[in-house]
């Protein structure tokens, strides 16, 4: 199974690595985000085409992350004996490498062991790591949020970068996709997956303009039946438009981008918000009572493109169709 346009394949001469070439059917990695992605939202990723990842951090206790990567490789599997015209698509795992996440050798060893594809890394970029996943044949992708990131990144090991620009969800940058692809492009010619408010097709056709060669997409799944947040999440995402997101360091420690609605909801005023002390960093804080990811919600600038909530095969679907119009458009005469 080819992907679906053969022309994302090729660039500069270039060709991307065959797990990120031969399985898929839309050039889009569904992004891990906290307590959203479970295997249900990875499972029905894959399936529909498209990477499906997940932080390794999602499953706790942390001997779950091995019965979570047997469920998803048991159901690919299974997926792929019965539909030979519609094979799966690969997953990752996302580790996040900061001294902080004190699961982190626990959780290499596992996903090395269960030769987990695609791993991706933030917060953090390790020569050994690298060389821990190469050993297994994996692909090591790693988000950045600047040039200097991405250069120490790829002198490191890594395989691949993820731009995470201004207007992704959660965790992000504050630099145009512009910007940050024309920097990294300069001088950088591997798999590049390019994050920022990406949450309709014509959206994914614009990064693979700037030169990506995939759309990391990320908040249009928060509003999929498999994801697991909850109801009320799920609406708001569907309700809220670009000017609903807050970018702030005080709910983690490092700038990110969250539904107002949900900072409202626990007792802060998002316009008027303290910043935090980033060397006390902490991913599951808890502010005003409200736990970061559980209570206070990440989502990206993009939501105002997300109107329903759907099946994750039918969100591929119209991602898929919006791609070949956009596409099709731009290329009348």
């Amino acid at each position: 199974m080819s992907l679906l346009f053969p022309d994302a394949l090729y660039r500069s001469g270039m060709t991307l690595p065959a797990i990120l070439r031969d399985r898929l059917r839309l050039p889009v990695i569904g992004s891990p985000m906290f307590i959203v992605s479970t295997p249900a939202l990875v499972i029905a990723q894959c399936k529909a085409g498209i990477v499906g990842s997940f932080p390794a951090l999602n499953a706790r206790p942390a001997a779950q992350l091995d019965e979570w990567l047997h469920e998803i490789a048991e159901e690919l599997a299974a997926w792929d004996r019965d539909h030979p015209e519609a094979l799966s698509a690969p997953f990752a795992v996302n580790h996040i490498v900061h001294k902080t996440n004190d699961r982190l050798e626990h959780d290499l060893e596992v996903t090395c062991r269960r030769r987990v594809p695609i791993i991706i890394t933030s917060l953090g970029a390790r020569e050994d790591l690298n060389a821990a996943v190469h050993a297994h044949g994996g692909v090591v992708l790693h988000d950045v949020i600047n040039d200097r990131f991405a250069r120490k990144a790829i002198e490191k090991g890594a395989d691949g970068l993820i731009p995470v620009a201004t207007g992704a969800g959660g965790h992000a940058g504050r630099l145009s996709p512009f910007a940050l692809m024309q920097e990294i492009r300069a001088w950088f010619d591997g798999p590049v997956a390019l994050s920022g408010a990406i949450a309709n097709g014509r959206a994914v056709l614009a990064a693979r303009a700037l030169g990506a060669d995939l759309a990391y997409v990320g908040s249009a799944f928060i509003a999929t039946e498999e994801a697991n947040a909850s109801q009320a999440y799920k609406e708001m995402i569907v309700a809220s438009s670009g000017e609903d997101i807050v970018y702030t360091d005080l709910i983690t420690g490092i700038h990110g981008n969250y539904l107002a609605g949900s900072l409202v909801a626990a007792g802060l005023d998002p316009a008027n918000l303290a910043s935090a002390d980033p060397s006390k960093m902490d991913f599951a804080a808890a502010v005003s009572g409200a736990k970061a990811w559980r209570d206070i919600w990440g989502a990206g600038q993009g939501v105002g493109a997300v109107h329903e909530i759907l099946s994750t095969a039918d969100l591929v679907a119209k991602l898929t169709r919006e791609y070949e119009a956009a596409r099709a458009e731009l290329t009348k005469p």
